[in-house]
């Protein structure tokens, strides 16, 4: 079995979907540790909800870091996390 130039990072083994070029252990780190900054969003390219929960975090004057920090706990835990382009987030 050779080597597939479109998936160079392997395929989910459940979806057959090429993973993506960005970790998953990364984006759930980034996302936890810099919650109010949604920087986990931006590395997987989801600027959207990136700046939605930055202004969510400031608009409540940081109570809404809440959701980014729990959006970092299912980037860890989930198995459906996908990159901006759907492609899977590589394992670990």
């Amino acid at each position: 079995m050779g080597h597939d130039p479109s998936a160079p990072y392997g395929v989910d083994p459940r979806t057959g979907i090429p993973y993506s070029d960005k970790q998953k252990m990364v984006a759930g780190l980034l996302q936890i540790l810099l919650a109010g900054f949604a920087v986990g969003r931006f590395y997987t390219g989801h600027v959207g909800i990136a700046i939605a929960q930055i202004a969510v975090t400031w608009l409540t004057c940081g109570a809404g870091v809440l959701w980014p920090f729990i959006d970092g706990i299912m980037m860890l835990t989930g198995d459906n996390v996908t990159d901006v382009d759907g492609r899977p987030l590589r394992p670990n």
